[in-house]
């Protein structure tokens, strides 16, 4: 196909759908060729090609998803799991790559996002998986995601738009209210906007994915709304414990659920237990295995 165009842009984008792998990101790539087309009349042809190409892909697609036996994603959920959730535009893909270590595909296309992209979202030296759906507005939204996360990140750039997602997510997680766009305000507006959040009694956030403006207050947001404590082991032969990964388990779990979740039947192996921390009554005590926990304990093992 002949192509006359010099926009650095649509160059780009060319680029990207014949190096694309999969026809969802040769789509990607396509709409945004389209949406750099010139609209003069010489560039008609050329434009009806993009066309007709863009509506073969989204055939394909269609047609992939029809046979394929389920189109979800396998997604092995971690011990605390939040699922962004919003309208197309709304600053999702943004958002998660602030929060975490993951690489979404950005875009002002409209849905953008085809699949859940997931990252790590490292806090309080625990690691908080965190999960963005495609576009709630799409057909590639996942609403069994949405059902079984922990935590909801519901994020808007308007007052309608959060009533809007309430209405359509009907379970009871813990939700945040993430405002997006603030950077957007002036004094006063955001003054009525802050106001009316708090009216409505909503668990929020202001922020802005341009600026960087509330997203660290996000972060402790969401690490707050897990109902979990995180446990520390200790080697015997060491003098120090392990700050690296706590074992994240729910309040009241025993010194058996640590063992446990350490090792399958690594339990039944140990001789002696000592604690340090929160649950116990002084530095190294010596407790059983049905001894309850408490956040930011240690626990140090002894085997037979």
């Amino acid at each position: 196909m002949p192509i006359n165009v010099n926009s650095p842009e649509y160059v780009k984008a060319e680029k990207e759908f014949y190096e694309a792998n999969t026809l969802e990101d040769q789509l990607i790539a396509l709409k945004i060729m389209i949406s750099y087309m010139p609209k003069h009349k010489g560039a008609e042809n050329l434009r009806q090609q993009l066309t007709t190409r863009r509506k073969k892909l989204e055939n394909l697609i269609i047609k992939k998803k029809k046979s394929s036996k389920s189109s979800k994603t396998g997604i092995k959920k971690s011990d605390m799991q939040a699922v962004i959730v919003g309208k197309t535009n709304s600053g999702k893909s943004n958002l998660l790559k602030f929060l975490t270590n993951a690489s979404p595909k950005i875009s002002k296309i409209q849905f953008t996002t085809q699949r859940p992209e997931i990252g790590m979202m490292n806090y309080a030296t625990t690691q908080i998986q965190i999960i963005e759906n495609p576009a709630i507005d799409s057909p590639n939204y996942n609403k069994g995601l949405t059902n079984s996360a922990d935590t909801l990140i519901l994020i808007a750039t308007s007052l309608e738009e959060i009533e809007l997602l309430k209405k359509q997510i009907k379970t009871k997680q813990k939700q945040i209210i993430v405002f997006n766009k603030i950077d957007l305000f002036d004094t006063e507006q955001r003054r009525k906007l802050e106001a009316t959040l708090k009216s409505k009694k909503y668990n929020f956030v202001i922020v802005s994915t341009k600026t960087s403006e509330g997203l660290e207050d996000l972060k402790g947001k969401i690490f707050q709304s897990f109902d979990k404590i995180r446990i520390y082991t200790k080697d015997p032969n060491k003098k120090e414990h392990d700050t690296k990964k706590p074992v994240i388990l729910k309040p009241g779990a025993t010194v058996k659920k640590v063992a446990e979740k350490i090792l399958h039947g690594f339990s039944k192996q140990v001789k002696q237990i000592k604690i340090w921390g929160p649950s116990s009554k002084f530095p190294g005590q010596v407790v059983g295995l049905n001894h309850k926990l408490k956040d930011l304990d240690i626990v140090e093992f002894k085997t037979r």
